[in-house]
């Protein structure tokens, strides 16, 4: 565990090249990357807030930060390759992953509470082209994919479910949105997801303090590793053998006695399950 006290961690990735684990502390505006050989961490510090952060297949980084899609290479100031929502200033860039295409797949949030479903959700080309997947999104989060059956599943938080799309991996297009499964009302919202080498998708519970696994074919619910911090984020499969799943939690908005009870709150946790998670993309950037 790292008690790294992240107001909003979130968005871990693991590189198998670098054997390190990228995350975020969003309204901090952090990028932190955990060397899983040394177990040093690195923080860089940023101008605007971070929700993702994703290695590219020419070197560097893309970073989904409040406003767009950025390009970084070393410590050098961020490119922006696409901006997002210009005309929504109160939303914000918020999960993000790539497919094995090297497509990246990212989604918003709305800040503003008189506007609370004004988000979307986008693919990225890697020449910057972007173009709108959904609209009406009230929390764009976890995303996974199940190449073997064809299948990408989506949270859209406030819904309370993880859906479901038809997923042509050759031409990114997704249809047939329905409903996998529904989260009970008494564990917590849905947040970030990955999927484990069986096609079993485990799920981040914001204000439930755990991750669960779930058979997303019959909504069968089949496991639950409980965490130390109520503000679960998201999770993803990471170590030599894809057997580590890394988990981010918050401590946003937490009051004084919830930070007594849960002194780790916002740290990055480990668990082993006893499963095998999938190699994540990288962003196919163009030279």
């Amino acid at each position: 565990m790292i008690d790294a006290q992240a107001e909003l961690g979130e968005g871990p990735h693991w590189d198998a090249e670098s054997k390190q684990l990228y995350w975020v502390d969003v309204t901090r505006r952090k990028l932190r990357i955990y060397n899983r050989i040394t177990g040093n961490e690195v923080v860089r510090s940023f101008d605007r807030m971070i929700s993702a952060v994703i290695p590219t297949t020419v070197g560097g980084l893309a970073l989904a930060m409040e406003d767009g899609v950025y390009l970084s290479q070393a410590e050098n100031s961020p490119v922006l390759l696409t901006s997002i929502e210009a005309e929504l200033p109160l939303n914000r860039l918020n999960d993000a992953k790539c497919d094995r295409q090297g497509r990246l797949w990212v989604g918003t949030i709305s800040l503003n509470n008189d506007a609370p479903d004004s988000g979307g959700f986008y693919v990225v080309e890697p020449d910057g082209f972007t173009h709108q997947l959904l609209s009406g999104v009230g929390c764009s989060n976890g995303m996974a994919w199940d190449y073997s059956r064809s299948k990408m599943y989506y949270i859209d938080t406030p819904t309370r479910q993880v859906d479901v799309f038809d997923y042509e991996e050759k031409s990114g297009r997704i249809s047939n949105r329905r409903v996998a499964f529904r989260i009970p009302t008494t564990t917590g919202y849905p947040d970030g997801m990955t999927i484990d080498s069986e096609g079993m998708l485990w799920v981040a519970h914001w204000g439930g303090g755990c991750v669960s696994r779930w058979n997303p074919e019959t909504g069968e619910q089949l496991g639950l590793i409980r965490v130390p911090a109520p503000l679960v984020t998201s999770c993803t499969f990471g170590g030599s053998d894809l057997t580590e799943l890394y988990i981010t939690t918050a401590r946003i908005g937490m009051h004084e006695k919830e930070l007594r009870d849960y002194p780790f709150a916002g740290g990055l946790f480990m668990a082993k399950p006893g499963m095998t998670g999938l190699l994540p993309g990288n962003f196919q950037a163009k030279e």
